[in-house]
Parts: structure tokens; C-alpha cells; sequence
């Protein structure tokens, strides 16, 4: 037994050496297949050529490879942080430095390989720490960062065109467009192959056009052009309308560059139309919450609260001080400031109504004009103590990341996440108002109220207490509707004044305590500020509506 154990142990080294030289020998090979090819390397070393044309034609050689290795090699060249560090037998090597670091009078880099980045690890296993005395700082001239611009480019339009977001795959793809040239081509072919994103897709034909159209011969130049008008392209106008202007421009080439130009331009105008509509429902969206919070206290009090305007800048302020709260306190969770913001935004306005109403307006029911007037005084209240607060100039309101970006529904029109979500969280809060009014208890008493004041009172309903609940509901909806301009508009202390004449006209045009009047009156009053304003700008487009409003009510 003890022989054959014996006889075990003296075999195990032999059993074991083959397969650790086995090891050994992977690891080399590894290396070696991981570096630089024979004339990489070679190039690599003439980039630190004394000689200014050896470097430039040996970085430009670099940059056509298409190894994606390069690229840092190239942005250092750019940087000024390629050095030579000198090695025994008279051998230098291309190194990449990092940040400086200083140690009392020297003054160390951290060493990188030129190919590939690779931190390079001293005999201790650590990463090697070089005195910056001693390397020799390879000299780029302006030629040759001019030179290596378009390729550091291509190289960063490469990588982006296979990032997982394809918004960054469709950026990549629209700028190799502009700076492409014939390698871009085949990239972009190929990639596109590989795509399944429909607008990724359209933005590579688009960039494909756009390269033949610069740099093909004849016929693919008049291909390209006739692609571009069927793709509708509207990057692509400024180089067609250079081809259809320049008089030696071939006559095939530009009549197909104007028709395409007559067809862009058809499209302009069609999608411009859209765009408009659908900001114009959004800002009916806005005036919706702000008239349904008018409404209500008018129709149950008779007052014309003309500090509703201001209680809607409350909440916009509401919703700045939650960004800020949510920056300082909770900064990994920043996206979902505004979901609290809107809660918040309501609850701010709401108490600043109910104070308002029980401090000093249930002593002037009855009596319009005096409350007319304390309203409007309250409202320069607000708007001064917002300047002393928050100073005269507007604040900025981040929108989360999950509010930016949108929805490409044709070519040409992408609609907003931030205005959709305002549109949904105005019909939630109508549908709300609804089931609130019509399907409660409290709304039975708020309607009662309305409709007989002294009989409702007669039969149990606290008057004054659904008052003052109405004034602070009505109130907390001007609040989310500033939670809700904070996407799409300037947060300012006279915020509240752009918006309150167009919510006196809903309220006026819809009728007192009708929703779906309410709803249709936004809805054309929006629209027509959008379709009128860039014509005539906001003041006289304002007081076209004015005069449009009083002349429906006078029919």
C-alpha cells in the first residue's frame, strides 16, 4: 500500500506539468492574439515620428484600419498625452498617460498602452506610476488633429451605431450622414442589415442618401436625391437646395434635387400642422385644469377669484422646490421627483386656497366687485413675496428622464412624452371632477349648494364648510396645473398672469358648472392661440380670441 501510495506521488508531478505548461503556453498565445497586428504596431511606433508627414500618414493609416483600439490612441493624439518611454537596448515604446499626479516636486502619470488603453502592470502587480520627466511628449501639429477629427468621428459613430438605445444608434446614424464618406457607406449598410428599430432604420437610409448624394457619381446622386424626397428627408434640404441652385449642376441632378426640395417642403407643411394641433391640445390641457378649479368656485360662490393665476404659480414653485429637495436629499432617485411633486404641488395651492377663503373672502360673498378686487390684490401679494423668495428671474425645472424624449410617429412629427402626460393628467383629473361632483356625497352637496343655498342649508349641509372646501379644491387644481406648465413653460412669479384671462374665457365660453362646455372651450381656445400666435404674435392674438369670445356669447 505504502508502495503504491509512493509510487502515486512521484508521478503526480509529471501527470500535472503537461497540463501547467499547457497553461503557460495559453497565456502568450492569448496576449498575442489580443495585441496589435505587425503593421499596427509599426504604425503605432511612427506616430511618434519626429518627422510631422511619417506621423500624420501613420495616424491616418491608424484610423482606417477600423479597429476600434485605435480610437483611444487618436483622442489622446488630440489630447497632447501620448508619450515615448525609452526601454533597454535602445527601444522605445508608445504609451498613453493618464491624469497627473504630483508628489511633492515630481510629478507621476499612470501608463497606458497605446493600443487598447490597457493599464500597464509593473512587476508588484500594480499599475506602473512613471516620472513625467522621464517620457518624451510626442508633438501633434494643428495638420494632424485636423487629420484625425474625421476619424475619431467615424470611430465614435461606429461604437454609437451599436449602443443599446436607440436613440443614441439613431444620433450615430443622422451624423455619419453629414461627415460620412465611402467607408461611413459600408458601416452603415451593414449595421442596417442588423437593425430592427423601424426609425433606426429610416435615419441610416437617410445617411446613406445623404453620403451618395455628396460623394456618388451622377446617376447615384440623382438616385439619392429621388430617395431623400421619398424618405421626405428635411435634413437634407440645405444640400439639395445647394444642388438645385448651383447652375453647373448637372440637369438630371437638379430637377431631381427640386422636386424632392417641393416634396420636403409639402411634407413641412403638413407635419407643421400636426405639431400645431397637438401643442395646442396640450395647452387646452393646462387651461382645462385651471378653468375646472375657476368654475367650480364661481358657480358654487359667485367669486371671481382673479388670484387663480397665482395659486397655479404656487404649484409650479411647489414643483421647484420638490426637484430641489429630491437633488439634495434623495439624488439616485431624481426621476421620480415629479410623481411626488404632483400630490405636493396640489396640497400647497389647496392650503393657500383654504386660508385665503376662510381668512378673508367668506366675509365678501355677495359682494362681486369688492372680491374682485381683494383677489386681485392677493394675486400682487403672491407675485411680490415669489420675487423676494425666489428672486424675479424664472427658475429652471428639470424634466425627469422618463418625461423626456417621445413617441416618432410619422416623419417629421414626434410627439412629447411631457405634453402627453399632460394631456392624460388632465382628462384623469376631469374624469375625477366627474365621479367627485357625481358620484359622492360631497358632490351631491357641493351641487346643492349651488343650485339653493339656503335650502341645503336648511337640510343639514354645512354652506360655509363646503365653501371653503370647494375654494381649496378648486385651488389645488390651479396648483397641478403649474405642476404641469413646469414641462413645457417658464416658471416665473408672474407665471400665473399668461394663463388666468385665457381660463376666465373657458369658464365663460363652456359654461358655469358644465364639464363637457368646459372641455370643448379649452379645446378651442387653445387651439386657436397656437394657430393665430405665430401670425400675429401672443397680445394681438389674445385679443383677437377676446373679441372672438364676446361675439359667440352675443349670438
Amino acid at each position: 500500500m505504502w508502495k503504491s501510495l509512493l509510487l502515486a506521488l512521484a508521478l503526480l508531478p509529471g501527470l500535472t506539468t503537461p497540463v501547467a505548461a499547457q497553461g503557460a503556453g495559453a497565456s502568450p498565445a492569448a496576449a498575442a492574439s489580443a495585441g496589435p497586428s505587425a503593421d499596427v504596431a509599426r504604425h503605432i511606433a511612427d506616430v511618434a515620428s519626429p518627422d510631422a508627414t511619417v506621423q500624420e500618414e501613420a495616424a491616418v493609416a491608424l484610423g482606417k484600419t477600423g479597429d476600434r483600439k485605435i480610437l483611444p490612441l487618436l483622442q489622446a493624439l488630440r489630447e497632447g498625452s501620448v508619450y515615448v518611454r525609452a526601454l533597454p537596448e535602445g527601444k522605445k515604446e508608445t504609451l498613453i498617460v493618464g491624469d497627473k499626479i504630483t508628489e511633492g516636486d515630481r510629478t507621476l502619470v499612470p501608463l497606458f498602452s497605446a493600443y487598447g488603453r490597457e493599464p500597464i502592470i509593473g512587476p508588484d502587480a500594480k499599475p506602473v506610476l512613471a516620472d513625467l520627466s522621464s517620457l518624451e511628449e510626442v508633438s501633434t501639429g494643428r495638420s494632424l488633429r485636423i487629420a484625425i477629427r474625421p476619424l475619431i468621428d467615424a470611430f465614435s459613430g461606429q461604437s454609437d451605431l451599436v449602443s443599446p438605445d436607440p436613440a443614441t444608434r439613431r444620433a450615430a446614424a443622422t451624423k455619419m450622414g453629414y461627415t460620412g464618406d465611402a467607408d461611413t457607406l459600408k458601416v452603415l449598410q451593414e449595421a442596417h442589415g442588423k437593425e430592427s428599430d423601424r426609425w433606426v432604420r429610416f435615419a441610416m437610409d437617410e445617411a446613406v442618401a445623404l453620403i451618395r448624394l455628396r460623394t456618388g457619381g451622377e446617376p447615384e446622386r440623382v438616385a439619392a436625391a429621388e430617395t431623400l424626397g421619398r424618405l421626405r428627408s428635411a435634413n437634407a434640404m440645405e444640400p439639395l437646395y445647394q444642388i438645385a441652385g448651383d447652375p453647373q449642376s448637372p440637369a438630371p441632378l437638379a430637377t431631381a434635387a427640386r422636386d424632392a426640395i417641393k416634396r420636403i417642403e409639402r411634407w413641412g407643411l403638413f407635419t407643421q400642422g400636426i405639431e400645431i394641433a397637438f401643442q395646442g391640445l396640450s395647452l387646452s390641457s393646462i387651461l382645462l385644469l385651471m378653468a375646472l378649479g375657476l368654475a367650480i368656485v364661481f358657480g358654487l360662490m359667485g367669486v371671481i377669484n382673479m388670484a387663480h393665476g397665482e395659486l397655479m404659480a404656487l404649484g409650479a414653485y411647489a414643483t421647484f422646490l420638490m426637484q430641489g429637495w429630491f437633488t439634495a436629499h434623495f439624488p439616485a432617485y431624481f426621476d421620480y421627483y415629479f410623481l411626488v411633486a404632483l400630490p405636493f404641488a396640489f396640497l400647497v395651492s389647496a392650503t393657500a386656497g383654504l386660508i385665503l377663503e376662510r381668512g378673508v373672502i367668506r366675509f365678501l360673498y355677495g359682494r362681486p366687485l369688492e372680491t374682485l378686487l381683494l383677489t386681485w390684490g392677493v394675486s400682487l401679494i403672491i407675485q411680490q413675496g415669489l420675487r423676494l423668495w425666489f428672486g424675479a428671474a424664472n427658475v429652471d425645472v428639470t424634466s425627469p428622464r422618463w418625461l423626456s424624449g417621445g413617441i416618432p410617429v410619422m416623419v417629421g412629427v414626434q410627439l412629447p412624452y411631457n405634453r402627453l402626460f399632460i394631456m392624460g393628467l388632465a382628462a384623469v383629473c376631469v374624469a375625477a371632477m366627474y365621479l367627485l361632483l357625481f358620484r359622492t356625497d360631497a358632490g351631491l352637496r357641493i351641487r346643492a349648494v349651488t343650485q339653493n343655498r339656503g335650502m341645503a342649508a336648511c337640510l343639514g349641509v354645512r354652506a360655509r364648510w363646503v365653501d371653503a372646501g370647494t375654494f381649496a379644491l378648486g385651488a389645488g387644481l390651479a396648483g397641478l396645473a403649474g405642476c404641469a406648465i413646469t414641462q413645457i413653460g417658464n416658471v416665473g412669479p408672474e407665471l400665473g398672469q399668461n394663463y388666468i384671462v385665457d381660463s376666465f374665457m373657458v369658464v365663460v365660453t363652456g359654461g358655469v358648472g358644465k364639464l363637457l362646455g368646459s372641455i370643448l372651450a379649452a379645446i378651442g381656445i387653445g387651439g386657436l392661440n397656437k394657430i393665430i400666435e405665430p401670425g400675429m404674435g401672443a397680445v394681438f392674438g389674445k385679443v383677437l380670441i377676446l373679441v372672438l369670445v364676446i361675439l359667440f356669447i352675443q349670438r
